[in-house]
């Protein structure tokens, strides 16, 4: 484990660049000991793909104690896997206005595109950027894709899109970069149900491609008949 500070109130626990399922079970077995461990100083934990970052109260411990009291910690990189979630996607036209480029510049169709982006089953590394933004991990290099150059004002909530290697899922309406290919009729983050979010680290995401007609069918019932 490496340690570095984050300010006056915060650390982060590294354990290297390298971003695999198996650094990602350190991350979350580590994030369990120390909430279990129930310090009086700990505020909160956030994982990432191969980094911890752990909030505490400065008044109470200093950088030095934390990094103390963490090292001391034992656990074990257990296996951590969440329920799998089936993501519906409608691709292309006005739901994936960038399936054409993603395919074009992949050499590829956008029906390849399609077969290649919904034939993994992703994990969901973290929640970030988004109330339930997931980090997926999984996807196919075949299909990898640069950012838009100039990002969208707004990008619709359910939009499935590529930036680089990854894929990922906006939550809600909001500005991005990432090449949108299609489009899921699902509420990922709703603050009126617990927990808010549909997706958590760990789970397993399996994208099913669906025609326009069911798209609709699944809205209504996730939007507006709820």
């Amino acid at each position: 484990m490496n340690f570095k500070p984050l300010g006056d109130s915060a650390l982060l626990v590294s354990f290297g660049e390298i971003i695999d399922e198996k650094t990602n079970d350190k991350i979350h077995s580590l994030a369990k000991a120390i909430e279990k461990a129930s310090f009086e100083w700990l505020i909160e934990v956030v994982p990432a793909y191969s980094s911890l970052a752990v909030m505490y109260d400065a008044a109470l411990i200093d950088f030095e104690g934390v990094k103390r009291a963490i090292g001391e910690l034992e656990f074990s990189a257990e296996r951590f896997e969440g329920k799998l979630v089936e993501i519906p996607v409608v691709y292309g036209s006005s739901y994936g206005p960038d399936l054409e480029f993603v395919a074009q510049y992949n050499g590829l169709t956008p029906d390849e595109v399609i077969e290649i982006h919904s034939k993994p089953v992703y994990r969901v590394y973290f929640l970030g950027f988004l109330p339930g933004f997931a980090y997926l991990g999984g996807m196919d290099e075949r299909i990898a894709t640069p950012r838009l150059e100039k990002p969208r004002l707004k990008v619709p909530a359910g939009s499935v899109g590529i930036a680089g290697k990854q894929t990922g899922i906006y939550p809600l309406e909001s500005p991005g970069g990432w090449r949108i290919i299609g489009r899921t009729p699902l509420r990922l983050f709703n603050p009126e149900k617990e927990p808010p979010t549909l997706l958590q680290p760990g789970d397993r995401v399996k994208f099913v491609p669906i025609d326009e007609e069911e798209f609709l069918r699944l809205y209504r019932e996730e939007w507006v008949d709820d």
